[in-house]
């Protein structure tokens, strides 16, 4: 299972067209990788006389792949900031 560790930051502000407060510049920054390792469940493509193996995240759907093939995306620190309506405006 390869996981991501992800920051995100988001600024919120207020305008005439939609007052109620929402997000407009929303930044994601990667901060670490930890592999899964090779797959242990890959599957065999045909064409022809040719046969070759991919990982099965090239073919499968996620709930059909491996456990080293999966991806988990998990969110270390959320910041919200809001912006000034001096700025805004």
């Amino acid at each position: 299972m390869t996981i991501y560790l992800v920051d995100i930051e988001q600024v919120i502000h207020t305008c005439p067209a939609s007052p109620e407060p929402h997000p407009f510049d929303i930044r994601r920054t990667l901060v670490d990788v930890i592999p899964g390792g090779p797959c242990r469940a890959p599957v065999t493509i045909r064409c022809g006389e040719q046969t070759t193996l991919v990982p099965c995240h090239r073919h499968e759907p996620a709930k059909r792949q491996c456990g080293a093939c999966r991806v988990i995306v998990t969110e270390r620190t959320i910041t919200t900031r809001t912006l000034n309506t001096e700025v805004a405006g």
